[in-house]
């Protein structure tokens, strides 16, 4: 069958690929890869060069071969993810790669033609890529984010393509087998930002605001409020390693100088907030300076520990420990963090209470952006009919039993983390050929 609209979840993470036939039916893209098929592509690039000048050339993969292939490869290569996060920051324009300059745009022009190879009439079929409500970021800017993400659309080919807030998607998704009026909050939790809207579906064909959802004679859908903040699933997995893993290797301890005592400077360890960005610091001049600062060091040991991280690129195997310690407490009152490659072994049990405590504050500032959503669409909590949450971090105890105080457990759905946004935007595409909806 042909397809007739798509949706694009491009995820900080993972993104998704959904059809929708003319029918209504959605079906989300399978990509191949050497650890077989999957619909959850992950949102990564690897380059290296192939040949020699005058003749070489840039060769690069995408998606789950692109983390394998990067973890095995000793040659020279760029390793590139979570590309969504610098959307919105004017301090990354371009960076060159083997001799040749790629701005943002560029890169993510590439992902996108990759995960959109094979698909036919893109620049005719109605494409709605999701946005997140608020871009990650201290101080996001988002007319440069959109502009960004629409440029890089363009680059791949596909100039048309339409934006819908990602709760949005997910709305539409819960909402499709409805038969009455539902005012409906949408949590979307990704790696980067928790975003929230307020829905209002009724029955109905489509008036001021809103779209006949799903054919003539189902549900009008209105948004009535969207709000979002740059924190989530990867704030909580830098709060693991910056009070579980990092006091191991070194923060918080001192070095001698002049018969001085001082702190080890804090960006070694701030280089954390992203697995990948610990293959930046294996440069010359910081590896001198991590030695130098061991000769002199009080507690050596760590600082050692520190520098075999990231001379052998070990920064994807501890993520890996702190994704499985944070799994494990969504089912458990306290696990033990082991971590032990390269001679370099962290072992610390965590409670729960400990992790609670780690992520109060972020939890807090998620409950501020829950509010302002309520706020701008004039509803109480009590009023909300039915909570849909997707996203892994809507798994976590701590963000659970927020949404369990505000909303009660009854009225809680928690849908399929990949595929819900995506095969919402692909719906909402879908009906944009019939009649416009404010997003």
């Amino acid at each position: 069958m042909t397809t007739a609209a798509i949706g694009i979840d491009f995820g900080t993470t993972n993104s998704v690929v959904a059809l929708a036939q003319s029918d209504g039916s959605v079906t989300t893209r399978s990509f191949a890869t050497r650890g077989g098929a999957v619909d959850a592509y992950r949102s990564a690039l690897m380059f290296w060069r192939e040949g020699r000048p005058p003749q070489s050339r840039i060769a690069h993969v995408s998606g789950p071969d692109a983390l394998d292939m990067a973890l095995g490869m000793t040659t020279e290569h760029r390793f590139l993810q979570s590309l969504k996060t610098h959307l919105s920051s004017r301090a990354f324009q371009e960076t060159r790669l083997f001799g040749k300059l790629f701005g943002l745009e560029d890169l993510i022009a590439v992902f996108l033609t990759d995960i959109a190879a094979g698909l036919d009439d893109l620049a005719e079929t109605p494409l709605v890529s999701g946005r997140p409500v608020v871009f990650a970021g201290e101080r996001p800017d988002e007319d440069l984010a959109l502009g960004r993400l629409k440029a890089s659309y363009a680059k791949a080919g596909m100039p048309q393509v339409d934006f819908a807030y990602e709760p949005l998607g997910a709305a539409y998704w819960y909402a499709r087998d409805l038969k009455q009026s539902q005012t409906m909050l949408v949590a979307d939790f990704g790696g980067g930002t928790s975003d929230f809207s307020v829905m209002r579906f009724e029955p109905g064909g489509a008036g001021p605001g809103g779209a006949a959802f799903g054919g003539a004679g189902r549900l009008e859908a209105i948004p009535l409020s969207h709000a979002g903040v740059g924190v989530a699933g990867d704030t909580f997995d830098y709060r693991i390693i910056e009070h579980a893993i990092s006091p191991a290797l070194g923060k918080g301890t001192d070095y001698r100088s002049f018969e001085k005592l001082l702190p080890i400077p804090a960006h070694y360890h701030a280089a954390f907030a992203q697995w990948h960005r610990l293959s930046l610091m294996k440069s010359r001049e910081t590896m001198a300076e991590l030695k130098a600062l061991i000769r002199d060091a009080v507690e050596p040991g760590k600082l050692e520990d520190l520098l075999t991280v990231i001379e052998y690129d070990l920064g994807y195997e501890l993520y890996r420990a702190v994704s499985a310690a944070k799994i494990a407490l969504s089912g458990a009152s306290e696990t033990v963090l082991r971590f032990k490659q390269m001679g370099v072994e962290i072992e610390r049990r965590i409670t729960r209470a400990d992790f609670d405590g780690w992520i109060a504050a972020d939890v807090g500032a998620i409950e501020t952006a829950l509010d302002r959503a309520l706020a701008e669409a004039r509803v109480e909590a009590g009023a909300i009919e039915a909570v849909f949450m997707t996203g892994g971090t809507s798994h976590v105890p701590a963000v659970r039993a927020l949404f369990d105080r505000r909303f009660g457990a009854q009225r809680i759905h928690v849908g399929d983390a990949f595929r819900s946004v995506a095969s919402g935007l692909a719906l909402l595409a879908l009906d944009r050929t019939r009649a416009p909806v404010a997003a």
